[in-house]
C-alpha cells in the first residue's frame, strides 16, 4: 500500500468513540508554557495587519493585499506547460520577525484568491548568527487551478545558509536563523486589471531536539470528544487521473484536506469537478489532487499547497507544528479536527497495519482513555475510514518524522484556542 506524502527526511534536528460534538463547540482552555526543548513558532499577518508590512505596487483593499499599480514586468517561461508569458507584479514585504532560538527549519503559507491567470510568489530570508542576510528562497509559486498557470515549488535553491525541501526551508548543518522575513509578488498577465487577492501570510519556525528525545504526554483535555469528521477514502480512487501523483494511492493529503472542507460545510461545486469521471465516487477528491499538485515535487502533499487549496473555500488555512497531543486535544475542545503528517513501520502504532515513509491523515477526536480517534484515508472504502491508535506510539511517530507537523483549516467565526504562553505556535 502506498499512502505517502514523501518521505519525510528533513532532519529534525540539526547539531472507542464518546461524545460527538460539532464545528459549533467552543473552548476556554489555555495551553500550557512551550517546552524549551522544542522551539516552535508561528507568526502571520491578515486581514489589516497586513497593513504592517511594506508594499510597493500593492493595495490593501477590503482585508486583501492586491495590484494597485504594477512596478514592473517580467517573462515568464512555463516549466511544464511551456510557453512564455508577460505578467506585470507588485511585492509586500513582511516587517522581520526575531524569533528568539536559532531555527533551524522554516514553513510559509498563505491564504490568496488567484483569478485569470494570475498567481503569487513566497520566499524567505533571514539572518544567521554570524549576522550574515540570506539570499531570498523561493517557497512557492501559487495559483488555485493549473489552467493557466503551473502551481510550483522551486528546486536547486541550496547554498552555504540552507536550501529549501519542496516546502519546508532547512538551514545547513551547523547553522540556523536569528530572523526570518517574507516577501511576497502577486503577478497578474501583463496589460490586464485583474489582480490576485492575498488574504494571510505566515511562517512557521522550529528548531527540535533529535529525533527519541520526546516523552509521551498524558491526556489532559478533549477525553471522549469526538468530531464528526466525514470519511472519504483515497483507496477508491486508486488508477484514477494517474498524472496527478499517480492516482488516489498517493491522494492521503488532498483526501484529508476534502474531509476537512466536508466537516466545515464548504468545498468544490459540482459545476467545478464536471471534468471527473462522473462514475468516480467522491470526486471533490479528484479536483482537490489535481488542485493541490505541485508540478516540480509531482506530488499532491505539498504541505502549503493544501492549506492555500482549502482556503480558496473562504477559510483560514495554514500550517505550523505541535508540540504533543496536549496541543491538538485543545484544537479538538474547540471544535477544530487537525490534519497530520508522519511516518511509521506496520503494527509500529496499534490500530495502524500498514507502512507508510509519509502520510497524512486527521484526528478526529480522542476516546476516554486518551487514544486517538482517527480519519486515515488509507482505507478500502470510505465506511473503514474511522480507527482508533494507540495514543503514545502514533504521538512518538508523529512528531519523531515530521516535527509534528500539522495543517489548521478552520472558518474565522470558529475562534483557535489561546496559544501557548512564551512561544505561540498558532
Amino acid at each position: 500500500m502506498s499512502v505517502h506524502r514523501r518521505t519525510l527526511l528533513k532532519g529534525l534536528a540539526i547539531g472507542a468513540a464518546g461524545v460527538i460534538a460539532g464545528p459549533e463547540l467552543a473552548s476556554a482552555a489555555t495551553a500550557k508554557p512551550s517546552d524549551p526543548e522544542r522551539d516552535i513558532a508561528f507568526r502571520s499577518w491578515s486581514g489589516s495587519g497586513l497593513a504592517d508590512g511594506t508594499g510597493d505596487g500593492t493595495s490593501l483593499l477590503t482585508g486583501a493585499l492586491t495590484i494597485a499599480a504594477p512596478v514592473g514586468t517580467i517573462s515568464y517561461t512555463d516549466p511544464f506547460k511551456g510557453g512564455t508569458l508577460d505578467y506585470e507584479y507588485a511585492t509586500w514585504t513582511s516587517p522581520w520577525t526575531a524569533v528568539g532560538f536559532t531555527l533551524t527549519q522554516a514553513v510559509a503559507s498563505w491564504n490568496a484568491d488567484t483569478p485569470g491567470g494570475t498567481w503569487v510568489q513566497t520566499e524567505l530570508r533571514g539572518v544567521t548568527p554570524g549576522g550574515n542576510t540570506t539570499k531570498w528562497y523561493v517557497m512557492g509559486r501559487w495559483a488555485a487551478d493549473d489552467a493557466l498557470f503551473t502551481r510550483t515549488s522551486v528546486g536547486g535553491q541550496a547554498d552555504a545558509d540552507g536550501t529549501v525541501d519542496i516546502d519546508t526551508f532547512v538551514a545547513a548543518t551547523g547553522t540556523g536563523l536569528d530572523s526570518w522575513q517574507l516577501r511576497l509578488t502577486l503577478y497578474r498577465p501583463a496589460g490586464q486589471s485583474i489582480t490576485p487577492a492575498v488574504r494571510s501570510i505566515g511562517a512557521m519556525s522550529s528548531r527540535l531536539p533529535d529525533p527519541g528525545k520526546y516523552p509521551n504526554s498524558t491526556p489532559q483535555a478533549a477525553q471522549g470528544v469526538v468530531l464528526p469528521v466525514p470519511q472519504y477514502s483515497q483507496d477508491i480512487h486508486s488508477g484514477q487521473y494517474p498524472e496527478f501523483d499517480n492516482g488516489g494511492e498517493a491522494w492521503c493529503s488532498p483526501t484529508s484536506t476534502s474531509m476537512i472542507l466536508g466537516y466545515w460545510g464548504t468545498g468544490p461545486t459540482p459545476a467545478d469537478y464536471a471534468w471527473v469521471n462522473p462514475s468516480y465516487a467522491d470526486p471533490w477528491v479528484d479536483y482537490a489532487a489535481r488542485n493541490t499538485f505541485d508540478y516540480h515535487y509531482t506530488g499532491c502533499g505539498n504541505w502549503p499547497f493544501n492549506t492555500a487549496y482549502a482556503a480558496r473555500f473562504g477559510l483560514s488555512c495554514f500550517v505550523t507544528r505541535m508540540r504533543s497531543f496536549n496541543e491538538v486535544e485543545l484544537f479538538i475542545e474547540a471544535g477544530i479536527p487537525v490534519v497530520l503528517s508522519c511516518a511509521f513501520k506496520k503494527n509500529q502504532i496499534p490500530g495502524a497495519t500498514y507502512s507508510t515513509n509519509g502520510h497524512l491523515l486527521i484526528i478526529s477526536g480522542f476516546t476516554a482513555d486518551g487514544d486517538a480517534v482517527m480519519n486515515d484515508p488509507a482505507a478500502p472504502d470510505d465506511a473503514g475510514v474511522r480507527k482508533v491508535f494507540g495514543r503514545a506510539e502514533f504521538e512518538s511517530a508523529w512528531r519523531n518524522s515530521s516535527g509534528g507537523t500539522v495543517y489548521i483549516i478552520h472558518p474565522a467565526s470558529v475562534a483557535l484556542p489561546a496559544p501557548p504562553v512564551g512561544q505561540a505556535n498558532w
